[in-house]
């Protein structure tokens, strides 16, 4: 069904759903593994726990928001290829075996996300798109804290070479 909405409605669907309590991260109602979300815009829209889902934020809000993690968003395995999340908030979302080539994530908050097995974007591309990625599962499994110390490790290497 989701493939057949514009992105407009497909947004004011998911908003529905999660306002209903049928896409928590623990125990969702409707598995969205594999939903095809291609192009979705997300701009400015919170997918994480505590409040409406896809609300605008501003800074402030954001601040203020007491994020439940069982409450985030479980979009495990839907294909966000295209989709405009510029400065989504996806902090402790579920966005394992998403799809997300040429996805903006300009400046989106991916603290906590589990990011685990994500194809389409590299772990660099994450780290240069993302406001942040604190304790975030990254595709390749690590924790980005792991990943940035292996980084340096890996530059202090090649430069010692």
């Amino acid at each position: 069904m989701l493939s057949r909405l514009d992105s407009a409605r497909q947004v004011r669907l998911l908003q529905f759903l999660y306002e209903a309590g049928l896409l928590h991260k623990e125990k969702p109602v409707i598995d969205l593994t594999g939903a095809d979300l291609s192009a979705i815009d997300l701009h400015n829209k919170n997918l994480s726990g505590s409040g409406a889902f896809l609300r605008d934020f501003s800074l402030y809000q954001a601040l203020k928001l007491k994020i439940e993690p069982g409450k985030a968003a479980n979009l495990r395995g839907a294909i966000l290829s295209d989709a405009n999340m510029e400065r989504a908030m996806l902090e402790y979302t579920n966005l394992s075996h998403v799809y997300l080539n040429q996805a903006d994530l300009g400046l989106a908050d991916l603290s906590d996300a589990d990011l685990s097995d994500a194809s389409g974007i590299t772990n660099e591309e994450l780290e240069q798109q993302a406001a942040s990625l604190e304790r975030a599962t990254m595709p390749d499994g690590q924790k980005y804290e792991d990943w940035l110390k292996d980084k340096k490790t890996q530059g202090k290497d090649e430069k010692n070479e």
